[in-house]
């Protein structure tokens, strides 16, 4: 009783707008997030006297990517079985009992990051601005986008953290009675801290091969990430049965790809520059 004192009471309908269901605090969080990243992007841009208009289109081809990466990220790795049993759900509609405009209901960050992969992967095939290059850009303005949404997630009263006893511990109350870790703050204050730490070793992109910093990033987010699980109720039922969830394994070989990553592309020939 007294824990449930000390906790914070969390209520907030989805809706931005109570009855309006086409404006909803997760999108509305993403939306804040892309916009602030292109910000980031394009002073990135102009302090590095690349054209901007090269900026809008590789935005649109990434941010296409990962949008349709995430969603169908989350429809193979989490409800293959539901999504293929009700394929229209992909989209987000809904049907039966009556046709409802549902919104994306699950984007997982693992399919995001490899759309935005292939986004840009196609975008570079006609430019030429540099793969490498551009990671190291983008993995600045994805640190703080994941940021935002993790603060959605937070207003949406998913990805619930453990039961906690905490004087932090939150409870949501659309869901149970139960203080709670609050996972999605967690994850979203580490990511605004990557944020900082990655835009700020940016200045210093001449003593590291194009490509460093986009590992370093990497392995930040997807650390974080395979910690924090431990912290996690399980999102979908057949994770009780595994004993790392599917977050965390899906975590494993981006680390360690990105490990290997930034210590091949660690040290440039170019002298360093602060």
């Amino acid at each position: 009783m007294d824990n449930l004192f000390l906790s914070v009471y969390w209520d907030v309908r989805p809706e931005v707008i109570h009855g309006f269901s086409y404006l909803r605090w997760y999108s509305l969080f993403w939306g804040v997030g892309i916009y602030l990243g292109f910000l980031v992007l394009k002073r990135v841009f102009k302090h590095e006297r690349t054209p901007l208009d090269l900026l809008d289109k590789m935005a649109l081809s990434v941010m296409i990517g990962a949008v349709v990466g995430a969603r169908l990220g989350h429809v193979l790795f989490y409800e293959p079985i539901h999504y293929l049993n009700n394929p229209i759900e992909i989209l987000p509609i809904r049907l039966h009992p009556q046709f409802e405009f549902t919104g994306f209901l699950g984007l997982a960050s693992h399919g995001g990051v490899l759309g935005a992969l292939v986004g840009l992967w196609v975008f570079n095939q006609k430019h030429k601005m540099g793969f490498m290059w551009a990671l190291d850009r983008l993995v600045i303005s994805g640190a703080l986008l994941g940021a935002f949404i993790r603060v959605g997630n937070f207003f949406n009263s998913e990805i619930l953290g453990l039961p906690a006893t905490v004087p932090w511990a939150v409870v949501f109350s659309r869901i149970d009675s139960i203080p709670r870790h609050p996972v999605q703050l967690y994850e979203a204050l580490f990511y605004f801290a990557c944020f900082i730490f990655l835009y700020s070793l940016r200045h210093r992109r001449k003593a590291f091969k194009a490509g460093y910093l986009f590992g370093i990033g990497m392995v930040l987010i997807f650390g974080q990430r395979f910690v924090i699980e431990f912290l996690k109720e399980d999102q979908v039922s057949f994770e009780s049965d595994m004993m790392i969830n599917m977050g965390q394994l899906l975590s494993i070989p981006i680390i360690m790809i990105a490990i290997v990553f930034a210590f091949l592309r660690r040290r440039s020939d170019k002298i360093p520059t602060l």
